[in-house]
């Protein structure tokens, strides 16, 4: 069984054959895959397919049997050819229903080929998994390529002057080549037999109608640990990125873990708690600060906030990876499938609060995906989601909302619904104040001083010349704060297209809400700062009129000593 978390670009259709073209498609391939340029993703194996005028790149990433499993994958006679980044769960049900064919190798993706033999184009909604393929029919010459459901991976699609189409998992393998490109987006296919997309991934809940489904906590409880344990097949050591907070506390707990890590005192006390080996790493606001250039041409992106987070996730990367760990297990996606953020307890009625967490999950993969899958890939280290399971998703969204809506004066503070589910009085998963705490986002969580370190850097290179101009500078997506300003400016520098712009999202937000929430409470649209203080009101210590939450602390006087964090670890199995 092989797994395949790596990167790949694409070139399909392209004029030019030439053993020059080849050499440059390897060269973009490599840049999503080595630190300094695509190579980073996969630094274990690199390789290019051609035929004719199509090109497959690939740069491997070797999680299970790191010794086999080379792409590209092809089915029985070569004639159907697959480059893909990920991994598919279901890979054995689905092998059993394909038995009059013979599979080459023993990777997880060799499924991919096969099916297509069989289905056609309709079969990516059979896989369970997360993935970015592209599959060429050299009998045709027509190719495919596909998204998993909510964009765990990354993709982006181009278009050449010469009509070519390309494919890159990070905008830096084809932003110089293209005249056009965009993100490729979750859920949906891309048919060159149709030219053009088509969505894929449909489930109930994707209409945003009211589902009525009475909470069951063990069902919760059952399909969370089923979406871990799949998550669970490595070969190489591996860990668990733990923040104090429920999400990632909840992975090492499980009876199928043994993992973790948190904000020093927190994650500390869940490690004791579990008995697990806990590695605490220490950064300073100007460790962050000295990284963000490189977390924004990795991320590739210059929304605020997900900068604010990626960083200390990508300065931790880079200390996992040397300490030979090649995948984690991370708690993205819980808050918008339960409505965790605090801005929710401000959700007028079951209806608002569900559609909001739908909304919320589909622009997933332009926030904490993109941080997610990129701030870990830079140094060639895979975060995989369980939350995102697409069976777990299912389950918890056809919940009535009801049972998600917040009431503090029930007792029921945000994720009440996961909170119960793993709270078992006979065999404890979490201490209570543990399982009970409250959100804090994870850009905040990592300390107000890094929030307010970062602000005051930007302030000394954007001065207020700068921002009196910057709707004439940046006339999309304008920035309103002198830290959007200098994040731009970072981005521009590397990627200075109009295309690269526009893939970045933009619009009111308040602690990370999308815009439309920001109509639930009157002051917010005084306040629209991403980070979680702007939900004044709601955090516990406001609850008793305490209001310290939502006051901005003074940026300090330096920054070369004060800790960026209270501190983060992981809990390393090897």
């Amino acid at each position: 069984e092989k797994r395949n978390m790596c990167g790949i670009l694409a070139v399909l259709g392209c004029t030019d054959d030439s053993q020059a073209k080849r050499v440059r498609v390897l060269e973009l391939s490599r840049r999503q895959f080595f630190f300094s340029l695509l190579r980073h993703r996969g630094p274990d194996w690199s390789g290019i397919y051609q035929h004719g005028d199509n090109y497959l790149a690939h740069e491997r990433l070797a999680i299970v049997d790191p010794d086999s499993g080379d792409q590209p994958l092809f089915n029985e006679d070569k004639t159907i050819v697959v480059t893909v980044n990920g991994e598919i769960y279901n890979h054995e049900e689905l092998r059993k229903d394909l038995k009059n064919h013979k599979f080459r190798t023993g990777s997880d993706c060799d499924v991919i080929s096969h099916l297509y033999e069989e289905h056609g184009e309709n079969f990516v909604d059979m896989l369970d998994g997360v993935f970015s393929f592209v599959l060429l029919d050299t009998r045709d010459n027509s190719f495919m390529v596909a998204r998993d459901a909510i964009g765990v991976t990354s993709l982006y699609i181009g278009w050449g002057l010469d009509g070519s189409v390309w494919i890159s998992s990070e905008m830096k393998g084809l932003h110089e080549d293209c005249e056009h490109f965009e993100v490729f987006p979750p859920g949906l296919l891309y048919s060159s037999k149709s030219g053009g997309f088509k969505q894929w991934y449909n489930p109930p809940w994707y209409n945003e109608s009211v589902p009525s489904t009475p909470y069951e906590p063990l069902a919760v409880r059952h399909a969370f640990e089923a979406a871990v344990t799949k998550r669970l097949m490595s070969d190489v050591p591996f860990g668990v990125l733990l923040s104090g907070g429920l999400d990632s506390s909840l992975l090492p707990s499980l009876p199928v873990t043994w993992l973790g890590s948190p904000d020093l005192k927190a994650g500390k006390e869940v490690a004791d708690y579990l008995g697990t080996v806990h590695h605490e790493f220490h950064f300073t606001v100007q460790d962050g600060i000295d990284a963000v250039e490189d977390v924004i041409y990795h991320v590739e992106t210059y929304d605020v906030t997900t900068i604010r987070a990626s960083t200390p996730m990508f300065l931790m990367s880079r200390k996992i990876k040397s300490l030979g760990v090649k995948m984690v297990l991370s708690g993205e996606g819980s808050d918008e499938i339960f409505g965790g953020y605090l801005y929710f307890h401000k959700a007028p009625n079951k209806q608002e609060f569900h559609q909001e967490t739908c909304r919320k999950i589909k622009a997933l993969h332009k926030y904490d995906c993109l941080r997610a899958n990129k701030a870990t890939s830079a140094f060639g280290l895979e975060a995989r989601i369980p939350f995102l399971d697409k069976e777990f998703i299912n389950t918890v969204m056809s919940l009535d909302p009801e049972s998600k809506m917040i009431k503090p004066e029930e007792g029921r503070i945000e994720k009440w619904v996961l909170r119960r589910a793993f709270d078992d009085e006979e065999r404890p998963y979490l201490p209570k104040h543990i399982l009970y705490r409250q959100k804090e986002q994870f850009s905040d969580g990592v300390g107000y001083s890094w929030i307010d370190g970062l602000k005051a850097h930007a302030a000394e290179n954007v001065n207020d010349k700068m921002m009196s101009n910057a709707a004439h500078i940046f006339p999309h997506n304008t920035p309103l704060t002198k830290e959007a300003y200098y994040y731009r400016m970072i981005f521009e520098r590397f990627f200075p297209q109009n295309s690269a712009r526009l893939t970045v999202p933009g619009g009111a937000t308040v602690a990370c809400s999308t815009a439309k929430a920001v109509e639930w409470d009157a002051n917010w649209s005084n306040n629209m700062d991403p980070s979680g203080r702007a939900a004044v009101g709601v955090h516990l210590s406001d609850y008793d009129g305490n209001s310290k939450v939502a006051v901005s602390l003074p940026p300090p006087k330096t920054v070369e000593d004060t800790p960026m964090m209270m501190g983060h670890g992981v809990v390393i199995q090897t």
